[in-house]
């Protein structure tokens, strides 16, 4: 088989660092990487579906590129798509050689090595090895690079697929992060970005916090900016937030989804705080930051979302005045337990929604 690839990434930035790992792995095993899947004879779709119409989205694609079957090329499917529906990707799209999910990533070479010998309708979506990040790193000539740090998340808000695809919370070992971080400062990278799904509860398996991370990152040389992302409202501590005083080489930016400004919607999402918690964390982070910018997200049209409910979320807008930030039409997701809720409000109103939230 000939070895040029092709990755398509749909979803967050933790599934971009998930195309990295799999891209450096490939071109450690002497892959050639090509800009068009037309050229490639291995051609690999990594997906999200913390939403359905990501979810689609690759699906599609997938659809489109059954044409390429014909000259032998080799199509799979990774992310967080390819752990919802396991085996059954095989019955819907039956033209793929492979499908991986993201918690057995460490047994991408492996993958690879099966297919060139010969195998074919492989299935990998179970956790394998001890988590440590061995990669080769692909991030060379750039100026930042993202880190996972820990995986998974354990907080089940009711609209989040996410603990079902990307399972429970699992962090790295302090020492395996800052071993991949001097590795990066060493190839020139500039700014290094901490990913995880509920990225301010790592370490909490060792007794340490994301706050004592920043700080020994911030002691490597090289190393000019630290970011994190993303955070849950209700695990954002004290001293993490300390951190935006303290650290010179942390940057005045952080990410907090809101997802609703209404404390009805809040807990029907099982979020666990509530506006006022929200409103009081962002007068502590502006307390020690003053010029921090803050974006966030926001779902509209969350089941049994009145008028009031969604004036509660412009008006917390409002009050906040965030730098920016994503909002999304509320759709169901297998499995979760806002799936069971009857979804009340009509598609119609949730597109009148969004753009009136957008406007403002």
């Amino acid at each position: 088989m000939g070895k040029r690839f092709y990755i398509k990434t749909f979803g967050c930035q933790m599934n971009e660092d998930d195309s990295e790992r799999m891209r450096g792995v490939m071109l450690s095993m002497g892959y050639e990487e090509v800009d068009e899947p037309s050229s490639a004879d291995i051609i690999i779709v990594n997906t999200c579906s913390v939403r359905s119409k990501s979810e689609h989205k690759a699906l599609s694609l997938l659809g489109r590129l059954k044409r390429f079957k014909k000259r032998g090329a080799l199509i799979g499917i990774t992310g967080c798509v390819a752990q919802e529906r396991k085996e059954n990707l095989f019955e819907g799209v039956p033209f793929l050689d492979f499908v991986m999910g993201p918690p057995a990533l460490s047994s991408f070479q492996k993958l690879l090595e099966r297919i060139e010998g010969g195998e074919r309708k492989i299935i990998l979506t179970e956790r394998k090895g001890d988590g440590k990040r061995n990669f080769e790193s692909t991030y060379m000539g750039k100026v930042k690079a993202y880190v996972t740090i820990m995986e998974g998340c354990d907080n089940f808000c009711s609209y989040c697929i996410v603990p079902f695809v990307r399972g429970r919370e699992i962090s790295r070992s302090m020492e395996d992060i800052l071993k991949e971080c001097e590795a990066h400062a060493e190839n020139g990278i500039k700014e290094v970005i901490l990913l995880g799904q509920n990225v301010n509860s790592y370490g909490k398996e060792f007794g340490i916090s994301l706050a004592d991370l920043i700080k020994k990152i911030s002691l490597i040389d090289g190393i000019k900016r630290i970011r994190f992302l993303t955070s849950n409202p209700k695990d954002l501590t004290d001293d993490i937030i300390k951190c935006f005083g303290e650290v010179e080489k942390l940057c005045e930016q952080i990410h907090l989804p809101a997802q609703s400004g209404s404390n009805r919607i809040l807990k029907r999402m099982n979020r666990k705080y509530t506006r006022e918690d929200y409103l009081m964390l962002v007068k502590k982070l502006r307390s020690v930051r003053p010029d921090i910018a803050i974006t966030s997200d926001f779902i509209v049209g969350f089941p049994s979302e009145t008028e009031k409910d969604f004036k509660d979320t412009l008006s917390l807008v409002e009050e906040v005045r965030f730098d920016n930030f994503f909002s999304f039409k509320y759709s169901p997701r297998p499995g979760t337990s806002a799936e069971k809720l009857t979804d009340d409000v009509p598609p119609e109103e949730k597109t009148r929604r969004i753009v009136i939230l957008q406007e403002v």
